[in-house]
């Protein structure tokens, strides 16, 4: 057992009953190949709730500052989360993140960039684009539906892969098709909440 999978399932044992979470659309998981999983961000826990919810392990971008701390940055790394310098583009952050793609795996991302404070999904940053242009990965639209409240419905829902291959042929700029993973995104959330 990896440490990933030790990981998962203690915070699986304790999460899924607390907040009773669902997942919706896993069957639209892609079953291999890269996915660039990308997700509203309502609290601070979403990276762990849609980690431990995925049929595959994930992989985050995380802020440096969580690298330093004694102890929380080792297990962050093997959580198989990356550093990124937040504020500027960090150009080893995006290697990282095309490298996760191109092997084939599957890396989550929150494209606001932060979590919304109102709870109502935000503008999204143009490096969900970027990730969705550079890569042949399937990019998969998620959502987190619900309050984070003690044995409430929580859900994960998961939306059928965003065909990229014509905002690709028409050389879409990053802006354009991060537009368009937010509106599928929304959509989910329209449908579900």
């Amino acid at each position: 057992m990896t440490f990933y999978d030790f990981a998962k399932s203690v915070v699986s044992g304790v999460f899924k009953p607390l907040y009773r979470i669902e997942a919706i659309g896993v069957e639209n998981f892609p079953k291999e190949g890269g996915v660039l999983l990308c997700s509203n961000h309502i609290h601070n826990f979403d990276p762990l709730v849609v980690g431990i919810m995925a049929p595959r392990p994930v992989h985050y971008m995380a802020k440096e500052e969580i690298f330093r701390v004694p102890v929380l940055g080792n297990v962050v790394r093997n959580c198989n989360a990356f550093p990124v310098k937040r504020g500027f583009g960090d150009r080893e952050a995006l290697r990282s993140g095309l490298k996760v793609l191109k092997e084939g795996n599957v890396f989550g991302l929150f494209p606001e960039g932060t979590r919304s404070k109102t709870g109502e999904l935000g503008k999204g940053l143009s490096g969900a684009g970027f990730f969705a242009l550079r890569s042949d990965a399937f990019v998969l639209p998620c959502a987190v539906i619900g309050p984070y409240k003690s044995f409430s419905k929580l859900k994960v829902v998961y939306g059928k892969p965003i065909d990229m291959s014509e905002m690709r042929a028409a050389k879409a700029s990053a802006d354009e098709v991060t537009v368009l993973i937010m509106s599928e995104i929304q959509k989910l959330i329209n449908e579900h909440q």
